[in-house]
């Protein structure tokens, strides 16, 4: 069975970071560069994003969270274009995905029929930056 991560970062995050790409070009005016940099991409990534050759997902225009999902992605935005971290705003969507039973969802169509113990907490939390790790070796 894949870890719940594995199947947010394959079915989920590309799909998010595509939305979110359109929605702060097309209602915020940023330019590809902007929102590369914010993204941590190059432009040709986020121009991809924007043509739909990146980023899209069936399974979720197709679940019962469409509209949820996308009305979440549109807010992230909108807090995004107003200066808050593109990080904290992607957590935000997995806690989304892991609390509306999207997630669970994943499993069903990755062929997983069992129970599913959803795991609740972001690691995010206990990651420290590279130059803050390095001086407590």
């Amino acid at each position: 069975m894949k870890l719940p991560c594995e199947l947010i970062v394959t079915h989920i995050l590309p799909t998010a970071r595509g939305s979110l790409a359109k929605e702060l070009v097309n209602r915020h005016g940023m330019t590809q560069v902007q929102v590369a940099r914010l993204f941590g991409v190059t432009s040709a990534a986020v121009s991809q994003y924007l043509k739909g050759l990146r980023g899209g997902n069936n399974l979720i225009d197709k679940s019962a969270y469409r509209d949820d999902f996308y009305r979440l992605i549109a807010d992230c935005a909108d807090r995004v274009a107003s200066g808050e971290d593109v990080m904290t705003v992607m957590c935000g969507i997995c806690r989304f995905v892991k609390d509306c039973g999207l997630l669970r969802a994943l499993y069903v169509f990755e062929g997983y029929s069992g129970d599913v113990n959803i795991c609740r907490e972001c690691p995010r939390f206990c990651i420290v930056p590279y130059d803050e790790g390095l001086s407590e070796l």
